[in-house]
């Protein structure tokens, strides 16, 4: 069991890091799109802006609907067929700049990344219990932090290093997450029973309408997922936070290149890593807090995040408008450090944990729709904000997420309750 867990662990981690190789791609091509003169003629910065928002739309649909899917048929199969989907969506937009085909391809792209988190997050929790969620899906969730720190300047190096062509960040991006995909398939189970393992699986906590694997009781755990309380604050607290995650990760080499205009293509895609950065350590750091010093409950750590990041956000503006690129890198650090540890508790650890066993994906699938349809204004914001008055919102939205919070303070996960004091 010992072995089977870290395994599932590394290659769930590689997969999701992975998605970020197809995703990332659009925001890096971005730089380059915008200086072609064939293609910024009919992709211009709003245009772009809205294509953002089409596949955030796409993103959001599939997250509600992936997470049950990941319930009823497994996360292997979602999963498996959201990394075909976004291979071809990035091969698609490297080999045509038509609109068109950038606005089929962004909509198969976000239904392809949506069939990601969610079912990955169900895969966890049937190999970790309740009590060891908060430190290890907090290391675990460091994979979309990776992914949003290494794809970019990877990308960017291939595009416009190697090639000098903005379409190489798309084919680079399909041929890694290629990659990615088999070796999801070698390595990758969907409970400890799958796996050919004869100890018994956790015990379920299952939902009053569910009674087994139809359609029926599938339908069942989804609306008694919709009717608790808890998901419902915490997909309300998501959608007003990721806005700007999203805005930062789909739109970051851009808002530097506004802010510092003096540097170049490359440095522009650099620059941001300081995000990525602080986000690889914020999850380990909040999972480690609300494990050991809070019990397992999840809402206070990330009510403090959420206070900083109001915080940090509201001095965006004055801190950067000097042009210093230290400074840059400490706000964007600020900002990564914690918007991804609110990020990582709520989307993942709070969301499985306030779900059923036999819902914990179609929990994770709420929250993340809720989140996805939030980060729609981050993609679509930039190209229509400035930066104060962009920046001055997510503050505002922040602020709003910790309120709504903050009831919830000494609320835990039901599994957690019966053995608050257990630590392995």
């Amino acid at each position: 069991m010992a072995r089977w867990r870290w395994q599932i662990f590394a290659v769930t981690w590689v997969a999701y890091a992975g998605f970020y190789f197809a995703r990332q791609a659009f925001s890096v091509a971005k730089l380059g799109i915008l200086e072609d003169p064939a293609a910024g003629a009919q992709l211009t910065e709003r245009v772009l802006g809205v294509v953002d928002a089409v596949y955030l739309l796409a993103y959001a649909v599939g997250q509600f609907v992936w997470g049950m899917w990941a319930d009823r048929f497994g996360p292997r199969v979602v999963v498996a067929g959201g990394m075909a989907g976004a291979i071809v969506a990035s091969v698609a937009m490297g080999a045509s700049a038509a609109l068109p085909v950038f606005g089929v391809a962004m909509v198969l792209q976000g239904l392809a990344q949506s069939a990601g988190w969610a079912p990955l997050c169900k895969n966890m929790s049937s190999f970790f219990p309740v009590r060891e969620r908060g430190r290890v899906l907090g290391v675990w969730s460091t994979n979309y932090a990776f992914g949003g720190l290494v794809a970019p300047p990877f990308l960017g190096w291939w595009a416009y290093a190697v090639f000098d062509a903005w379409q190489a960040a798309f084919f680079a991006g399909a041929a890694t997450l290629a990659v990615v995909l088999v070796l999801f398939l070698l390595f990758q189970r969907d409970s400890p029973r799958h796996a050919g393992l004869t100890v018994p699986e956790p015990r379920r906590e299952a939902a009053p309408e569910t009674g087994g694997g139809t359609a029926r009781t599938r339908t069942g755990v989804y609306r008694a997922t919709l009717r608790d309380p808890m998901v419902r604050t915490l997909g309300a607290a998501y959608f007003l936070l990721k806005p700007a995650r999203y805005a930062i990760l789909l739109w970051g080499p851009v808002i530097v290149s506004r802010r510092l205009p003096e540097i170049d293509k490359v440095g522009a895609t650099l620059v941001p890593v300081a995000f990525g950065i602080a986000g690889v350590v914020a999850p380990v750091v909040i999972g480690w807090i609300s494990d050991t010093v809070c019990g397992s409950r999840r809402v206070p750590p990330c009510v403090v995040a959420l206070g900083l990041l109001t915080l940090v956000m509201a001095l965006f503006t004055p801190l950067t408008a000097a042009g210093s690129v230290p400074v840059m890198i400490a706000v964007l650090g600020a900002v990564g450090l914690t918007v991804y540890a609110a990020d990582a508790m709520i989307s993942c650890v709070a969301a499985v944990d306030f779900g059923t066993e036999d819902g914990a994906g179609t929990a994770a699938g709420v929250v993340n729709g809720c989140g996805s349809l939030g980060a729609v204004l981050g993609g679509l914001l930039p190209g229509f904000l400035s930066g104060t008055a962009l920046f001055y919102g997510f503050a505002a939205a922040a602020f709003v997420a910790g309120a709504l919070l903050l009831p919830h303070w000494n609320r835990r996960p039901r599994a957690a309750d019966p053995q608050p004091s257990q630590g392995s």
